[in-house]
């Protein structure tokens, strides 16, 4: 029988999941912050030498902590965002004990940026992170995956092939189709909007003019400020993380459009397939998402071993947004598996 769990844990305070609390075999602050690799020290930074049938890329990677049984691998959305916006984490984690690893996909911020299109395909993608968790020596005793995003597609597409490396899989704020992503879009999102701010919207898109400033200026208050990021101000880590964004990568995957995918992406469906994913999964949605959180609740009972964590209050980008409910219930997550405990 699958299991499903629906977490909401905003109100428990975060306090409560200290190093002490979250992990009873928690390491010391002199392991936690020991140096793993030799020789000169570099801050965990690693550059990792990816091989493609177009040449090999470096990839940058940074590991935060130590922790053998708790590793944590963010992978960021796009596809070309970078990992900036997840620096959040390091306001949350290292007090619970956890090791996190920044890692920029190949195309973002650190990593090289190739021009050649063909490189910009899920099945790439997802050899380049099994390239990465064989360099850091990642494995089922200590490796939990957190994909965001497009992110969430990269994670579950790395589980369904390789699975049994993970000890967990999160999988934040992605829906598992595309097709139903569009029609959500179309059918909820888009209505949420004036009937003049969506025509002129629209018309702006019939034409391909996804560089005009007035684009922009309707999508900022109208999708922006409601679906992705409802802070009043954005913090900085989450405007670098935008204002790095590789469109060369991000468009032939995801197309130019904010409202509909129409890349490379745009058949992408894997709802049949959830039932194959058996790792203790993480699913999260949000009340005021881009992705349809009924549709993620759904998500997290069709895998063997899913909890749903709710944020009531968060939007895209809830580990900002309704930070105590997302760094919560991710801790709780972790912790549980770290401890044998069914989702």
């Amino acid at each position: 029988m699958r299991r499903l769990r629906s977490a909401a844990f905003g109100a428990i305070p975060l306090a409560a999941l200290t190093l002490g609390a979250a992990f009873p075999d928690k390491p010391s602050l002199a392991t936690y912050f020991a140096p793993r690799e030799p020789g000169v020290q570099a801050g965990g930074v690693r550059l990792i030498p990816i091989r493609t049938a177009e040449g090999t890329f470096n990839v940058w990677t940074k590991r935060f902590g130590n922790n053998p049984r708790v590793r944590l691998l963010h992978l960021h959305g796009g596809p070309g965002a970078t990992h900036e916006y997840f620096e959040a984490m390091e306001s949350f984690l290292p007090a619970a004990g956890i090791e996190f690893i920044y890692y920029d996909q190949l195309g973002s911020a650190y990593s090289d940026q190739p021009k050649d299109e063909a490189l910009w395909t899920t099945e790439r993608f997802v050899d380049e992170v099994e390239q990465v968790r064989q360099a850091l020596g990642l494995d089922r005793d200590s490796f939990y995956l957190l994909g965001h995003s497009w992110g969430g597609i990269l994670a579950l597409e790395y589980a369904l092939q390789h699975q049994q490396h993970l000890k967990g899989l999160v999988i934040s704020n992605m829906m598992m189709s595309i097709p139903d992503y569009n029609r959500y879009a179309a059918e909820v999102l888009g209505p949420q909007m004036g009937p003049e701010v969506l025509r002129e919207i629209q018309e702006i898109e019939k034409k391909g003019e996804y560089e005009s400033p007035r684009y922009m200026e309707l999508l900022m208050p109208n999708f922006y400020a409601k679906h992705i990021m409802r802070l009043p101000e954005w913090p900085d880590a989450v405007s670098r993380a935008f204002a790095r964004l590789n469109k060369q990568v991000y468009v032939p995957m995801q197309g130019p459009s904010e409202f509909r995918a129409s890349g490379r992406l745009e058949r992408w469906d894997r709802k049949a397939d959830l039932p194959r994913i058996t790792v203790p999964t993480l699913v999260v949605g949000a009340r005021n998402d881009t992705m349809d959180p009924a549709h993620m609740k759904w998500v997290a009972g069709q895998v063997k071993n899913g909890r749903f964590l709710f944020c009531p209050e968060g939007s895209h980008m809830a580990m900002w947004d309704d930070q105590q409910t997302y760094m919560s219930g991710l801790i709780r997550f972790l912790k549980d598996v770290d401890e044998g405990k069914k989702p």
